[in-house]
């Protein structure tokens, strides 16, 4: 596969087109953001550590029947994926509160959730990526009540299996954000897209609590590397070749 022009370049990742099509490469970055890109900064070989941890949870969550963009890992820093229409919409899933949830709502940071929650967001970096209601998605043709029927119900297995496998590592899943895309090979099938990552999730240890995500470049905490390194070390991916 031949990697070609840089298509997009994002807060922590770029896209390159290949010589195929229906593919891309996707380069992760060490860039770090926070606050819609307010504040900015570098975590040494987050890249390295990110992509393996994607590309390990993109294939536990395709071997259990869950479609994703993810065909393979190819260095340190990139991964061959299938091209997508992004749908503009981020679902984050909620395990316990924590964050803008607990400031929003007054909830104590840590509380466990009864269930689930999904929350939907607007893909719209000017606008800060407004929360909004399901009824948006479907007013403004963002998705199809049909794919976002697709998606809460890939949501809810996903949820399972990650919740399953952080577990049996010692990790507390505390919320997540997921996204998706139409494959553009295939516009009628949703597959699951982005990443999962340290970045996009936030992991508790399930004994003490420590953060072992971004939320320690946020909240100026300290340890982040060592945090990242953590969590591949604990998925058996740190060193992976």
């Amino acid at each position: 596969m031949e990697k070609r022009e840089k298509l997009y370049e994002g807060k922590a990742k770029a896209i390159f087109a290949t010589d195929d099509p229906n593919h891309f490469i996707q380069y992760f970055k060490d860039d770090a953001t926070a606050f819609n890109g307010v504040k900015k900064g570098t975590i040494a070989d987050k890249g390295v550590i990110n992509n393996l941890v994607t590309s390990k949870l993109m294939t536990i969550l395709d071997a259990v029947g869950i479609p994703t963009h993810f065909v393979q890992r190819l260095n340190d820093r990139e991964q061959l994926i299938r091209k997508v229409s992004i749908i503009p919409i981020e679902v984050v899933v909620r395990n316990v509160a924590a964050g803008s949830m607990s400031k929003r709502l007054g909830v104590p940071e840590g509380q466990q959730l009864p269930r689930p929650v999904l929350e939907f967001y607007y893909k719209a970096d000017a606008l800060d990526d407004p929360l909004i209601i399901r009824d948006h998605a479907l007013v403004f043709g963002w998705a199809t009540e049909a794919e976002l029927a697709w998606i809460e119900a890939a949501v809810k297995r996903i949820n399972d299996v990650l919740i399953g496998f952080f577990a049996n590592i010692g990790i507390r899943l505390v919320d997540y954000k997921l996204e998706f895309g139409r494959l553009a090979s295939d516009p009628s099938q949703v597959v699951l897209a982005d990443e999962i990552s340290p970045d996009t999730c936030r992991l508790w240890d399930f004994v003490t609590n420590e953060k072992l995500d971004k939320d320690r470049f946020r909240r100026d905490l300290g340890g982040v590397v060592e945090a990242y390194q953590e969590v591949a070390r604990r998925m058996g991916v740190s060193g992976e070749s």
